[in-house]
């Protein structure tokens, strides 16, 4: 296992552009990071393609996961990126700032603990909330609930992970902005405890 600390592990043949980290933080072998922000205590495994986000603390995002996918003008003559990218054919010819500065506003909004599946995709302008987790393979295209598990192609929900008012209590109980030390001395608390029990020690 890596050693975690204050600066992100970051495995070997990744693409890091424009984005920070929080502490602790993990960043799998092989992935491209872009323009996104990524709360303490959060990783992605491997192969991950996350772009134009904001990540919380705590998110389990699994192998292959696609955050904020790029789109293509729909009502344009076409498709390709020659438009935008015009300086990779002309060389006097400028990219389309405007264009890219667009697809940047589109953000993806990932909750605190939350847990991304594998090979699923959530698009742009989605906020999964706090504590859901999205299936493996599954396509986000709309809002996902806090505490809420969503599957399929379009994702759509499942069922709740915790009960509505259990799920309220935790986000008010907002354990994922405790001190590191904090953490270190519930650990044996969150390990044996079910939810309902983890709010009745800790006054959630």
């Amino acid at each position: 296992m890596p050693e975690l600390g204050l600066e992100p592990f970051v495995h070997p043949d990744c693409e890091i552009t424009e984005s920070t980290f929080g502490r602790y933080c993990e960043i799998g072998q092989g992935s491209r990071v872009q323009h996104t922000v990524m709360g303490d205590y959060s990783y992605c495994d491997r192969m991950c393609d996350i772009a134009n986000a904001e990540i919380g603390k705590f998110a389990n995002i699994a192998s292959f996961v696609r955050l904020g996918a790029s789109d293509h003008p729909l009502d344009r003559a076409s498709l390709h990126h020659f438009m935008y990218r015009s300086a990779y054919y002309w060389p006097d010819e400028a990219d389309d700032a405007a264009w890219f500065a667009a697809r940047r506003a589109r953000r993806v909004v990932i909750g605190h603990d939350t847990w991304i599946g594998h090979n699923a995709q959530v698009k742009p302008e989605v906020t999964v909330g706090h504590g859901a987790v999205v299936a493996a393979g599954a396509v986000v295209t709309k809002d996902v609930a806090p505490f809420m598990i969503v599957a399929g192609v379009p994702a759509k929900p499942m069922r709740e992970r915790l009960p509505g008012p259990v799920a309220e209590r935790m986000m008010a109980l907002a354990w994922w902005d405790w001190e590191h030390e904090r953490l270190r001395a519930a650990l044996a608390d969150f390990r044996a405890l079910k939810a309902e029990a983890f709010l009745e020690k800790y006054g959630g």
